[in-house]
């Protein structure tokens, strides 16, 4: 992480690709980032369940969240309602599709995303080292937004769907 909170740079070794990759953190991140309770002695880890190691346990996680959801699904439309089966790896899609619609070029998502397939592959991926620093930035605080508007905040600063 940069010094002022902005830039969050991740090493080669854990991306798909083996590439590092600079995820430059609008506003909202930042906040949500901040609002994290830190945890003594934890290594270095922002996200952390025991202070030792990254987060884990991804499954029962994914399983809290779907619970949440249909409560609030049922809580909305009743208790026959259901929540379709999805995948966390399914955010990602979601962020790409919903860029796309913003009006985010598809290099820029690509880049964003850390793909070095499309527009990096092959030739063009060989000649055109472009960072795309200023594009990714303002792609990432488009998505901010719009998944700022599609939220609330609640008192106890908690963001929750509208």
């Amino acid at each position: 992480m940069s010094e002022d909170g902005t830039i969050w740079t991740i090493p080669g070794a854990p991306t798909k690709n083996g590439r590092q990759h600079v995820v430059y953190l609008p506003p909202l991140a930042r906040e949500i980032i901040d609002a994290v309770s830190r945890v003594e002695g934890k290594a270095g880890y922002l996200f952390t369940t025991a202070g030792r190691s990254p987060v884990s346990g991804w499954s029962k996680i994914k399983r809290r969240l779907d619970t949440a959801m249909l409560a609030l699904a049922r809580g909305e439309r009743g208790v026959d309602a259901a929540v379709r089966e999805w995948r966390l790896h399914d955010l990602r899609r979601t962020c790409a599709t919903d860029m796309a619609e913003l009006g985010i070029p598809p290099h820029i998502i690509e880049v964003v995303l850390n793909h070095i397939n499309g527009h990096k592959a092959g030739v063009a991926g060989i000649y055109n080292r472009a960072e795309h620093s200023a594009e990714r930035k303002a792609a990432l605080e488009l998505w901010a937004a719009r998944v700022e508007a599609l939220v609330t905040k609640s008192q106890d600063g908690m963001l929750y769907l509208q």
